[in-house]
Protein backbone atom coordinates (compact mmCIF):
# COMPACT_ATOMS: atom_id res chain seq x y z
CA UNK A 1 0.00 0.00 0.00
CA UNK A 2 1.26 3.22 -0.69
CA UNK A 3 1.68 6.26 1.39
CA UNK A 4 -0.71 8.58 -0.67
CA UNK A 5 -3.57 5.41 0.23
CA UNK A 6 -2.18 4.81 3.91
CA UNK A 7 -2.44 8.68 4.71
CA UNK A 8 -5.89 9.11 2.84
CA UNK A 9 -6.69 6.01 4.63
CA UNK A 10 -5.98 7.40 8.47
CA UNK A 11 -7.61 10.63 7.86
CA UNK A 12 -10.75 9.01 6.74
CA UNK A 13 -11.33 6.86 8.84
CA UNK A 14 -11.36 9.33 11.52
CA UNK A 15 -13.81 11.29 9.98
CA UNK A 16 -16.33 7.95 9.97
CA UNK A 17 -16.26 7.27 13.66
CA UNK A 18 -19.60 7.52 15.51
CA UNK A 19 -21.49 7.02 12.32
CA UNK A 20 -23.69 4.28 11.92
CA UNK A 21 -22.08 0.78 11.11
CA UNK A 22 -24.00 1.26 7.94
CA UNK A 23 -22.29 4.06 7.39
CA UNK A 24 -18.88 3.26 8.17
CA UNK A 25 -19.42 -0.18 5.30
CA UNK A 26 -20.32 2.17 2.94
CA UNK A 27 -17.42 4.28 3.32
CA UNK A 28 -14.96 1.26 4.03
CA UNK A 29 -16.38 0.04 0.66
CA UNK A 30 -15.81 3.49 -1.01
CA UNK A 31 -12.09 3.32 0.16
CA UNK A 32 -11.49 -0.39 -1.25
CA UNK A 33 -12.12 1.16 -4.60
CA UNK A 34 -10.52 4.32 -4.17
CA UNK A 35 -7.26 2.85 -3.08
CA UNK A 36 -6.22 1.23 -6.04
CA UNK A 37 -6.27 4.21 -7.97
CA UNK A 38 -4.40 6.38 -5.66
CA UNK A 39 -1.72 3.04 -6.00
CA UNK A 40 -1.58 3.50 -9.90
CA UNK A 41 -1.15 7.76 -9.30
CA UNK A 42 1.72 7.62 -7.10
CA UNK A 43 3.19 4.45 -8.83
CA UNK A 44 3.24 7.31 -11.52
CA UNK A 45 5.33 9.28 -9.14
CA UNK A 46 8.12 7.23 -7.71
CA UNK A 47 9.96 7.84 -4.74
CA UNK A 48 13.50 8.39 -6.13
CA UNK A 49 16.58 8.23 -4.91
CA UNK A 50 20.31 8.46 -6.16
CA UNK A 51 23.20 7.24 -4.11
CA UNK A 52 26.78 8.03 -5.34
CA UNK A 53 30.06 6.79 -4.02
CA UNK A 54 33.37 9.02 -4.75
CA UNK A 55 36.18 7.45 -6.11
CA UNK A 56 35.05 3.79 -6.36
CA UNK A 57 36.55 1.75 -9.62
CA UNK A 58 34.12 -0.53 -11.62
CA UNK A 59 35.44 -3.79 -10.03
CA UNK A 60 35.62 -3.51 -5.86
CA UNK A 61 32.03 -4.46 -5.61
CA UNK A 62 31.58 -8.65 -4.13
CA UNK A 63 29.38 -9.16 -7.55
CA UNK A 64 32.38 -8.33 -9.73
CA UNK A 65 34.59 -11.05 -7.78
CA UNK A 66 36.90 -8.49 -6.00
CA UNK A 67 39.76 -10.39 -4.30
CA UNK A 68 39.34 -8.99 -0.91
CA UNK A 69 36.73 -6.52 -0.69
CA UNK A 70 32.69 -8.11 0.13
CA UNK A 71 29.62 -5.68 -0.83
CA UNK A 72 27.18 -8.21 0.56
CA UNK A 73 24.39 -5.53 0.29
CA UNK A 74 25.13 -4.18 -3.14
CA UNK A 75 25.66 -7.47 -4.75
CA UNK A 76 21.72 -8.12 -2.82
CA UNK A 77 20.65 -4.42 -4.78
CA UNK A 78 22.44 -5.66 -7.76
CA UNK A 79 20.87 -9.27 -7.56
CA UNK A 80 16.93 -7.68 -7.40
CA UNK A 81 17.59 -5.19 -9.72
CA UNK A 82 18.77 -3.74 -13.05
CA UNK A 83 23.49 -4.05 -13.47
CA UNK A 84 24.88 -2.63 -15.07
CA UNK A 85 27.74 -3.90 -16.92
CA UNK A 86 28.56 -0.73 -18.88
CA UNK A 87 28.02 2.11 -16.34
CA UNK A 88 29.79 4.99 -17.05
CA UNK A 89 30.62 8.31 -14.91
CA UNK A 90 29.84 11.67 -16.57
CA UNK A 91 33.56 12.23 -16.39
CA UNK A 92 36.73 10.26 -15.18
CA UNK A 93 36.80 13.39 -12.30
CA UNK A 94 34.20 14.14 -9.73
CA UNK A 95 32.87 17.72 -9.71
CA UNK A 96 32.04 17.37 -13.64
CA UNK A 97 30.37 13.64 -13.34
CA UNK A 98 28.24 15.57 -10.46
CA UNK A 99 27.06 17.97 -12.68
CA UNK A 100 26.45 15.41 -15.46
CA UNK A 101 23.62 13.83 -13.27
CA UNK A 102 21.88 17.26 -12.34
CA UNK A 103 21.69 18.26 -15.68
CA UNK A 104 21.78 15.51 -17.80
CA UNK A 105 24.38 17.13 -20.13
CA UNK A 106 28.35 17.11 -20.88
CA UNK A 107 29.86 18.96 -17.58
CA UNK A 108 31.90 21.37 -19.87
CA UNK A 109 28.60 22.38 -21.19
CA UNK A 110 27.64 23.73 -17.65
CA UNK A 111 31.27 25.19 -16.89
CA UNK A 112 32.14 22.54 -14.50
CA UNK A 113 35.76 21.53 -16.17
CA UNK A 114 37.27 19.70 -13.58
CA UNK A 115 37.31 19.04 -9.84
CA UNK A 116 35.72 22.20 -7.84
CA UNK A 117 34.66 24.11 -10.56
CA UNK A 118 31.08 25.88 -10.23
CA UNK A 119 27.95 24.88 -12.03
CA UNK A 120 26.33 27.60 -13.65
CA UNK A 121 23.11 28.95 -12.01
CA UNK A 122 21.59 29.18 -15.29
CA UNK A 123 21.74 25.48 -15.70
CA UNK A 124 18.38 23.42 -14.68
CA UNK A 125 18.85 21.24 -12.69
CA UNK A 126 16.92 17.52 -12.09
CA UNK A 127 16.16 18.76 -8.25
CA UNK A 128 14.06 22.18 -9.77
CA UNK A 129 12.28 19.96 -12.57
CA UNK A 130 10.83 17.39 -9.47
CA UNK A 131 10.72 20.19 -6.98
CA UNK A 132 8.25 22.06 -10.04
CA UNK A 133 6.44 18.59 -10.29
CA UNK A 134 5.50 18.32 -6.46
CA UNK A 135 8.45 16.58 -4.74
CA UNK A 136 10.37 17.44 -1.88
CA UNK A 137 13.94 17.19 -2.79
CA UNK A 138 17.05 16.25 -0.39
CA UNK A 139 20.64 16.40 -0.47
CA UNK A 140 23.04 14.59 1.79
CA UNK A 141 26.51 14.53 1.59
CA UNK A 142 29.38 16.11 -0.72
CA UNK A 143 28.34 18.79 -2.71
CA UNK A 144 31.47 19.79 -4.99
CA UNK A 145 29.49 21.90 -7.04
CA UNK A 146 30.24 25.31 -5.68
CA UNK A 147 33.61 25.83 -6.88
CA UNK A 148 35.81 25.18 -3.93
CA UNK A 149 38.69 22.95 -3.80
CA UNK A 150 40.07 21.34 -0.42
CA UNK A 151 38.66 18.72 1.74
CA UNK A 152 34.80 18.84 2.82
CA UNK A 153 33.87 21.41 4.55
CA UNK A 154 30.33 22.95 5.54
CA UNK A 155 28.70 24.20 2.58
CA UNK A 156 27.78 27.88 4.20
CA UNK A 157 24.32 29.13 4.34
CA UNK A 158 25.14 32.26 2.17
CA UNK A 159 26.76 30.20 -0.36
CA UNK A 160 25.54 31.25 -3.88
CA UNK A 161 25.50 27.89 -5.41
CA UNK A 162 24.71 25.93 -2.30
CA UNK A 163 22.40 22.65 -3.18
CA UNK A 164 19.39 25.35 -1.60
CA UNK A 165 20.45 27.44 -5.33
CA UNK A 166 19.73 24.21 -7.53
CA UNK A 167 16.44 22.87 -6.04
CA UNK A 168 17.17 21.47 -2.77
CA UNK A 169 14.55 21.98 0.04
CA UNK A 170 16.67 20.16 3.11
CA UNK A 171 20.64 19.66 2.66
CA UNK A 172 23.01 18.52 4.99
CA UNK A 173 26.18 18.84 2.71
CA UNK A 174 30.05 19.59 2.33
CA UNK A 175 31.81 21.44 -0.34
CA UNK A 176 33.65 17.74 -1.46
CA UNK A 177 34.84 14.45 0.32
CA UNK A 178 34.37 13.66 3.91
CA UNK A 179 35.44 11.44 6.58
CA UNK A 180 35.00 10.11 9.99
CA UNK A 181 33.10 12.46 12.81
CA UNK A 182 33.14 15.47 10.04
CA UNK A 183 32.12 18.85 9.91
CA UNK A 184 28.62 18.94 7.73
CA UNK A 185 26.26 21.99 7.02
CA UNK A 186 22.28 21.44 7.59
CA UNK A 187 21.61 24.51 5.26
CA UNK A 188 23.56 26.70 6.66
CA UNK A 189 24.48 25.49 10.32
CA UNK A 190 27.35 23.76 11.06
CA UNK A 191 26.96 20.83 12.76
CA UNK A 192 29.57 18.19 14.10
CA UNK A 193 29.06 14.45 13.72
CA UNK A 194 30.38 11.86 14.72
CA UNK A 195 31.07 7.96 12.88
CA UNK A 196 31.36 7.04 9.00
CA UNK A 197 30.65 9.31 6.87
CA UNK A 198 28.38 7.14 4.63
CA UNK A 199 26.49 6.02 7.65
CA UNK A 200 26.28 9.49 8.54
CA UNK A 201 24.48 10.53 5.13
CA UNK A 202 22.30 7.51 4.92
CA UNK A 203 21.06 8.42 8.26
CA UNK A 204 20.34 12.34 7.46
CA UNK A 205 18.32 10.44 4.01
CA UNK A 206 16.59 8.25 6.12
CA UNK A 207 15.66 10.73 8.77
CA UNK A 208 14.28 12.80 5.52
CA UNK A 209 12.46 9.79 4.10
CA UNK A 210 10.97 9.07 7.68
CA UNK A 211 9.97 12.83 7.75
CA UNK A 212 7.67 13.43 4.49
CA UNK A 213 6.77 9.73 4.05
CA UNK A 214 3.42 10.51 5.34
CA UNK A 215 2.89 13.70 3.40
CA UNK A 216 1.79 12.23 0.04
CA UNK A 217 4.55 13.82 -1.42
CA UNK A 218 6.68 12.35 -3.47
CA UNK A 219 10.28 12.06 -2.38
CA UNK A 220 13.74 12.84 -4.20
CA UNK A 221 17.09 12.43 -1.96
CA UNK A 222 20.67 12.95 -3.17
CA UNK A 223 23.34 10.90 -1.33
CA UNK A 224 26.60 11.62 -2.06
CA UNK A 225 29.07 10.14 -0.45
CA UNK A 226 32.86 11.29 0.27
CA UNK A 227 34.15 7.79 0.16
CA UNK A 228 36.02 5.93 -0.60
CA UNK A 229 38.05 9.14 -1.48
CA UNK A 230 41.28 9.76 0.14
CA UNK A 231 42.48 10.56 2.95
CA UNK A 232 41.37 7.25 3.62
CA UNK A 233 40.71 6.80 7.33
CA UNK A 234 38.18 4.32 8.14
CA UNK A 235 36.54 2.92 11.12
CA UNK A 236 38.84 0.35 13.42
CA UNK A 237 36.83 -3.09 13.03
CA UNK A 238 35.55 -1.93 9.20
CA UNK A 239 39.87 -2.61 8.22
CA UNK A 240 40.38 -5.39 10.41
CA UNK A 241 40.07 -7.87 7.35
CA UNK A 242 42.47 -5.55 5.63
CA UNK A 243 45.38 -6.10 7.94
CA UNK A 244 48.01 -7.71 5.22
CA UNK A 245 47.09 -4.32 2.86
CA UNK A 246 49.07 -1.16 3.33
CA UNK A 247 47.76 1.27 5.93
CA UNK A 248 45.86 3.79 2.75
CA UNK A 249 44.55 0.16 0.74
CA UNK A 250 43.22 -1.26 4.26
CA UNK A 251 41.62 2.44 5.08
CA UNK A 252 39.85 2.34 1.70
CA UNK A 253 38.60 -0.74 1.62
CA UNK A 254 37.51 -0.34 4.74
CA UNK A 255 35.58 2.87 4.10
CA UNK A 256 33.99 0.66 0.88
CA UNK A 257 32.81 -1.61 3.67
CA UNK A 258 30.98 0.91 6.20
CA UNK A 259 29.67 2.28 2.74
CA UNK A 260 27.88 -1.19 1.86
CA UNK A 261 26.74 -0.98 5.28
CA UNK A 262 25.17 2.33 4.70
CA UNK A 263 23.45 1.09 1.57
CA UNK A 264 22.31 -1.61 3.51
CA UNK A 265 20.76 0.29 6.01
CA UNK A 266 19.16 2.12 3.58
CA UNK A 267 17.65 -0.44 1.24
CA UNK A 268 16.23 -1.47 4.52
CA UNK A 269 14.90 1.65 5.77
CA UNK A 270 13.05 1.74 2.51
CA UNK A 271 11.21 -1.85 3.26
CA UNK A 272 10.12 -0.43 7.02
CA UNK A 273 8.98 2.29 5.40
CA UNK A 274 6.96 0.59 3.11
CA UNK A 275 8.40 2.94 0.14
CA UNK A 276 11.07 0.43 -1.36
CA UNK A 277 8.63 -1.14 -4.35
CA UNK A 278 7.82 2.11 -5.43
CA UNK A 279 11.33 3.87 -5.44
CA UNK A 280 13.65 4.06 -7.84
CA UNK A 281 16.90 3.75 -6.60
CA UNK A 282 20.00 4.10 -8.16
CA UNK A 283 23.49 3.64 -7.24
CA UNK A 284 26.99 4.34 -8.94
CA UNK A 285 29.84 5.68 -8.64
CA UNK A 286 31.58 9.35 -10.02
CA UNK A 287 34.80 7.84 -11.65
CA UNK A 288 37.34 5.27 -11.76
CA UNK A 289 39.39 4.06 -8.86
CA UNK A 290 42.42 4.95 -7.91
CA UNK A 291 46.00 3.10 -8.72
CA UNK A 292 47.41 3.84 -5.89
CA UNK A 293 45.13 1.22 -4.26
CA UNK A 294 45.35 -2.34 -3.93
CA UNK A 295 44.44 -4.80 -5.24
CA UNK A 296 43.44 -3.69 -8.13
CA UNK A 297 40.23 -1.45 -8.13
CA UNK A 298 38.79 -1.39 -11.39
CA UNK A 299 38.42 -4.98 -12.51
CA UNK A 300 41.53 -5.02 -14.80
CA UNK A 301 40.43 -2.16 -17.31
CA UNK A 302 42.95 0.17 -18.30
CA UNK A 303 42.90 3.31 -16.91
CA UNK A 304 42.39 4.91 -13.95
CA UNK A 305 40.27 8.00 -11.97
CA UNK A 306 41.02 11.23 -14.83
CA UNK A 307 41.49 8.67 -17.99
CA UNK A 308 39.19 8.12 -20.65
CA UNK A 309 39.91 4.82 -21.00
CA UNK A 310 37.53 2.13 -19.46
CA UNK A 311 39.14 2.16 -15.81
CA UNK A 312 38.69 6.04 -15.23
CA UNK A 313 35.10 6.05 -16.89
CA UNK A 314 33.32 3.03 -16.33
CA UNK A 315 31.99 2.68 -12.99
CA UNK A 316 29.66 0.33 -10.60
CA UNK A 317 25.87 0.79 -11.71
CA UNK A 318 22.70 -0.41 -10.62
CA UNK A 319 19.10 0.23 -10.83
CA UNK A 320 16.76 -1.34 -8.56
CA UNK A 321 12.73 -0.43 -8.71
CA UNK A 322 11.00 -3.33 -7.34
CA UNK A 323 7.39 -2.51 -8.83
CA UNK A 324 8.61 -1.95 -12.24
CA UNK A 325 12.10 -3.94 -12.78
CA UNK A 326 12.62 -7.22 -13.40
CA UNK A 327 16.22 -8.40 -12.00
CA UNK A 328 18.70 -8.88 -14.95
CA UNK A 329 22.07 -7.99 -16.26
CA UNK A 330 22.54 -5.64 -18.74
CA UNK A 331 25.34 -4.48 -21.32
CA UNK A 332 23.75 -1.84 -22.57
CA UNK A 333 25.81 1.29 -22.23
CA UNK A 334 24.24 3.90 -19.77
CA UNK A 335 25.85 6.51 -17.98
CA UNK A 336 24.96 9.45 -15.54
CA UNK A 337 23.80 11.70 -17.93
CA UNK A 338 20.96 9.63 -18.68
CA UNK A 339 19.16 9.87 -15.34
CA UNK A 340 17.82 13.27 -15.57
CA UNK A 341 16.41 12.44 -18.70
CA UNK A 342 14.87 8.74 -17.58
CA UNK A 343 13.57 10.24 -14.95
CA UNK A 344 11.79 12.90 -16.98
CA UNK A 345 10.52 10.38 -19.33
CA UNK A 346 8.84 8.47 -16.48
CA UNK A 347 7.40 11.38 -14.89
CA UNK A 348 6.08 12.81 -18.66
CA UNK A 349 8.03 16.36 -18.16
CA UNK A 350 8.28 19.21 -20.74
CA UNK A 351 11.12 19.54 -22.62
CA UNK A 352 11.59 22.68 -20.78
CA UNK A 353 12.67 21.24 -18.11
CA UNK A 354 16.26 20.71 -19.68
CA UNK A 355 18.80 23.43 -20.65
CA UNK A 356 19.41 22.04 -24.51
CA UNK A 357 21.30 20.41 -26.31
CA UNK A 358 21.52 17.28 -23.54
CA UNK A 359 23.76 14.64 -24.31
CA UNK A 360 22.15 11.82 -22.36
CA UNK A 361 18.86 9.70 -23.12
CA UNK A 362 16.10 7.80 -21.44
CA UNK A 363 16.14 4.41 -20.31
CA UNK A 364 12.82 3.98 -19.02
CA UNK A 365 12.43 1.58 -21.97
CA UNK A 366 15.52 -0.91 -20.77
CA UNK A 367 13.63 -1.34 -18.18
CA UNK A 368 11.08 -3.20 -19.47
CA UNK A 369 13.04 -5.16 -21.50
CA UNK A 370 16.32 -5.14 -23.61
CA UNK A 371 15.97 -2.28 -25.91
CA UNK A 372 19.02 -3.17 -28.76
CA UNK A 373 21.52 -0.52 -29.34
CA UNK A 374 22.19 2.71 -27.85
CA UNK A 375 20.10 5.72 -29.92
CA UNK A 376 23.10 8.15 -29.33
CA UNK A 377 26.82 7.50 -28.24
CA UNK A 378 27.69 8.36 -25.28
CA UNK A 379 29.97 11.36 -25.23
CA UNK A 380 33.05 12.24 -23.03
CA UNK A 381 35.56 15.61 -22.26
CA UNK A 382 38.42 16.17 -20.37
CA UNK A 383 40.82 18.70 -20.19
CA UNK A 384 42.11 17.61 -23.49
CA UNK A 385 41.10 14.33 -23.50
CA UNK A 386 37.62 13.16 -25.63
CA UNK A 387 36.05 9.75 -25.90
CA UNK A 388 32.75 8.60 -27.69
CA UNK A 389 31.27 5.35 -27.23
CA UNK A 390 29.31 4.22 -29.69
CA UNK A 391 27.89 0.81 -28.76
CA UNK A 392 30.42 -1.70 -29.32
CA UNK A 393 32.86 0.95 -30.69
CA UNK A 394 34.86 3.27 -28.66
CA UNK A 395 37.12 6.38 -30.21
CA UNK A 396 39.23 8.54 -27.87
CA UNK A 397 42.05 10.92 -27.67
CA UNK A 398 44.24 11.50 -25.23
CA UNK A 399 45.10 15.02 -26.32
CA UNK A 400 42.49 17.18 -28.50
CA UNK A 401 44.93 19.43 -29.74
CA UNK A 402 46.50 16.46 -31.87
CA UNK A 403 45.19 14.46 -34.55
CA UNK A 404 45.67 11.36 -32.70
CA UNK A 405 42.88 9.23 -32.05
CA UNK A 406 42.82 5.62 -31.02
CA UNK A 407 39.74 2.99 -31.57
CA UNK A 408 38.37 0.02 -29.35
CA UNK A 409 35.80 -2.89 -29.76
CA UNK A 410 34.86 -2.79 -26.33
CA UNK A 411 32.54 -6.18 -26.60
CA UNK A 412 35.65 -7.89 -27.91
CA UNK A 413 38.24 -6.01 -26.12
CA UNK A 414 36.75 -4.29 -22.70
CA UNK A 415 40.85 -4.03 -21.95
CA UNK A 416 41.38 -1.65 -24.84
CA UNK A 417 44.29 -3.43 -26.13
CA UNK A 418 44.04 -3.92 -29.64
CA UNK A 419 43.90 -0.52 -31.61
CA UNK A 420 41.69 -0.55 -35.02
CA UNK A 421 41.64 2.59 -36.66
CA UNK A 422 43.37 0.72 -39.45
CA UNK A 423 41.53 -1.88 -39.82
CA UNK A 424 38.32 -0.38 -38.83
CA UNK A 425 38.93 3.00 -41.33
CA UNK A 426 35.02 3.26 -41.82
CA UNK A 427 34.00 3.11 -38.22
CA UNK A 428 37.23 5.45 -37.16
CA UNK A 429 36.14 8.23 -39.94
CA UNK A 430 32.50 7.82 -38.81
CA UNK A 431 33.08 8.15 -35.53
CA UNK A 432 36.09 10.96 -35.65
CA UNK A 433 33.93 12.97 -37.39
CA UNK A 434 30.99 12.65 -35.03
CA UNK A 435 33.18 13.63 -31.63
CA UNK A 436 34.56 16.25 -33.08
CA UNK A 437 31.51 17.79 -34.46
CA UNK A 438 30.33 16.82 -30.62
CA UNK A 439 33.32 18.80 -29.59
CA UNK A 440 32.89 21.63 -31.62
CA UNK A 441 29.23 21.93 -30.13
CA UNK A 442 30.38 21.87 -26.24
CA UNK A 443 32.59 24.93 -26.88
CA UNK A 444 29.71 26.92 -28.10
CA UNK A 445 27.66 25.67 -25.07
CA UNK A 446 30.67 26.64 -22.89
CA UNK A 447 30.75 30.06 -24.10
CA UNK A 448 26.70 30.20 -23.07
CA UNK A 449 25.08 30.18 -26.33
CA UNK A 450 22.36 27.42 -24.58
CA UNK A 451 20.76 30.18 -22.11
CA UNK A 452 18.53 32.72 -23.08
CA UNK A 453 20.65 35.70 -22.31
CA UNK A 454 23.28 34.01 -24.90
CA UNK A 455 26.19 34.34 -22.67
CA UNK A 456 27.03 32.91 -19.05
CA UNK A 457 25.66 35.27 -16.34
CA UNK A 458 26.57 35.58 -13.82
CA UNK A 459 29.94 34.72 -14.70
CA UNK A 460 32.29 31.69 -13.80
CA UNK A 461 33.55 32.13 -10.03
CA UNK A 462 37.31 31.74 -9.83
CA UNK A 463 38.18 27.51 -8.41
CA UNK A 464 39.76 28.40 -5.05
CA UNK A 465 40.06 26.47 -1.95
CA UNK A 466 37.79 27.20 0.44
CA UNK A 467 40.47 27.70 3.01
CA UNK A 468 41.35 31.16 0.76
CA UNK A 469 38.29 32.46 0.71
CA UNK A 470 37.19 35.20 2.98
CA UNK A 471 33.94 33.69 4.05
CA UNK A 472 36.01 30.74 5.33
CA UNK A 473 38.28 33.28 7.45
CA UNK A 474 35.89 33.73 10.32
CA UNK A 475 36.46 29.68 10.84
CA UNK A 476 40.20 29.07 10.44
CA UNK A 477 41.33 29.83 14.02
CA UNK A 478 39.18 27.28 14.99
CA UNK A 479 39.45 24.60 12.20
CA UNK A 480 42.85 24.54 11.27
CA UNK A 481 43.94 21.71 13.72
CA UNK A 482 40.85 19.49 12.80
CA UNK A 483 42.57 16.38 11.39
CA UNK A 484 41.18 16.52 7.89
CA UNK A 485 41.80 19.83 7.36
CA UNK A 486 45.43 20.58 8.77
CA UNK A 487 47.52 18.65 6.18
CA UNK A 488 45.78 21.04 3.27
CA UNK A 489 45.67 24.07 5.31
CA UNK A 490 49.59 23.42 6.72
CA UNK A 491 50.61 22.78 3.01
CA UNK A 492 49.07 26.08 1.49
CA UNK A 493 50.53 28.28 4.52
CA UNK A 494 54.12 26.83 3.48
CA UNK A 495 53.24 27.98 -0.19
CA UNK A 496 51.96 31.06 0.52
CA UNK A 497 55.38 31.30 2.75
CA UNK A 498 57.19 30.57 0.22
CA UNK A 499 55.83 33.06 -2.60
CA UNK A 500 55.86 35.56 -0.29
CA UNK A 501 59.73 34.72 0.22
CA UNK A 502 60.29 34.94 -3.79
CA UNK A 503 58.29 38.25 -4.18
CA UNK A 504 60.83 39.40 -1.10
CA UNK A 505 63.62 38.24 -2.98
CA UNK A 506 62.69 39.59 -6.54
CA UNK A 507 61.97 43.11 -4.89
CA UNK A 508 65.30 43.00 -3.27
CA UNK A 509 67.45 42.46 -6.49
CA UNK A 510 65.38 44.99 -8.16
CA UNK A 511 66.84 47.99 -6.01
Amino acid sequence: MTNVATSGYRKRSMVVLGLSEYCVGAMIAWLLVLMPAASSVAADRPNIVFVMADDMGWGETGYRNHPVLKTPNLDAMAASGLRFERFYAGGPVCSPTRASVLTGRSPDRAGVLTHGYALRLQEKTIAQALKAAGYVTGHFGKWHLDGFKGPGAPVLGDDPRSPGAFGFDEWVSVTNFFDVDPLMSRAGKIEEFKGDSSEIAVAEAVKFLDKHRGTGKPMFALVWFGTPHSPFKSLVDDRRTFVELSGPSANHYGELVAMDRAVGTLRSKLREFQLADNTLLVFCSDNGGLPEIKPDTVGGLRGNKGSVYEGGLRVPGIIEWPAVIKPRITDYPACTMDLFPTVADILGMNDDVFVKPLDGISLKSLFAGEVGERSRPVPFRFQQKLALIDNRYKLLSNDRRKDDFELYDLMGDPHEERELSGAQPEVFARMKRDLLAWNSAVDTSFRGRDYAEGKVSPPDPESIFWYDAPQYAPYLAVWKDRWEFKSYIDQQSRQDAQRKQKRKAGKQSAK
